[in-house]
């Protein structure tokens, strides 16, 4: 039996809710730790969809579930964030404390929102049913950019507000289909470019502590385990489109066999399971109890 490698799944923005706390709650040194994190409460009392609040908070949950679930989980192989989880991401591999995590967050977000005032009149249109060479061609020809590679035919792409509407009716003449996401910010495309350096000078600011497991890159799907390197990807992927499709070839070729995503949601795990369905994926959101993921792990980890 081959050794098992466990691969952990931090999630972006969308599938924040008020509840997203709840399961990790459960766990009295998650709650303390959920306690500790300054502005957390008032956030998720708040708008908790305005980029402000929901960088900040989507990082709180994620390394919440951690703290809930980090003495029955074994040490993972590697670690993987998608857009702001991949901040979660260093945190959960021990290069940064959870307090850290959410001052980044915060700081990320206010830099991002300052782009989009700067340029406003931004948004995102996903592309789903073309080949990414013809999917980036056609976004080109209105303005927009790859922002995210999410399947071998579908990505993000991020634009100009104007342009949307004519992107869209090109994409279904094309016969692909496309939606246009609820987010004021072109993320992970040019728009972003003023806010890489200030981030970069955040990060190296921040004190970093020895990784105990590699991230995974968004940008380039090469594995970081260094401070330098973290603090190049991190911030160069503000305004850099995200391979997350690479990323997840990266965890396979990487010998994974399980993956769990610490949530909220579940996208990252569907994305992975249907791409590579010999990994054994779930996310927290699938499950009701700590206890439940315990044993599930414990499963698909028996060695």
């Amino acid at each position: 039996m081959s050794y098992p490698r466990l691969l952990l799944l931090c999630p972006g923005q969308g599938d924040q809710h008020p509840d997203m706390f709840n399961l990790a709650r459960t766990s009295p040194a998650a709650s303390a730790l959920l306690d500790s994190l300054p502005g957390i409460a008032a956030m998720n009392s708040a708008d908790i969809y305005a980029n402000r609040n929901a960088q900040p908070l989507i990082v709180a949950a994620t390394l919440g579930m951690w703290e809930a679930i980090r003495d029955i989980a074994p040490p993972p192989a590697l670690v993987a964030g998608y857009s702001v989880g991949e901040l979660s991401a260093y945190s959960v591999a021990g290069a940064i404390t959870p307090a850290q995590a959410i001052a980044l967050a915060t700081q990320r977000a206010q830099l991002m929102d300052d782009c989009q005032r700067a340029a406003p009149g931004q948004a995102l249109v996903t592309i789903t049913g073309l080949p990414l060479t013809s999917a980036s061609t056609l976004a080109a020809a209105y303005g927009y950019h790859v922002s995210i590679e999410t399947g071998e035919d579908s990505c993000i792409t991020g634009g100009p507000d104007a342009q949307a509407d004519a992107l869209q009716q090109a994409i279904e003449a094309s016969g692909a289909r496309s939606k246009r996401l609820p987010v004021p910010v072109a993320s992970h495309t040019p728009y972003m470019q003023d806010a890489v350096s200030p981030f970069a000078a955040a990060l190296d600011a921040a004190a970093f502590q020895a990784m105990q497991a590699p991230v995974i890159a968004g940008i380039s799907a090469a594995p970081v385990s260094t401070r330098a390197a973290a603090i190049d990807t991190l911030s160069r992927q503000l305004a850099e489109k995200i391979r997350w499709l690479s990323c997840m070839d990266a965890a396979a070729e990487a010998g994974i066999t399980a993956a769990l995503e610490l949530g909220p949601g579940g996208a990252l795990s569907k994305m992975l399971q249907n791409r590579h369905p010999q990994i054994a994926t779930r996310s927290v959101a699938d499950f009701r109890t700590l206890d439940g993921i315990g044993k599930w792990l414990d499963r698909v980890l028996d060695t």
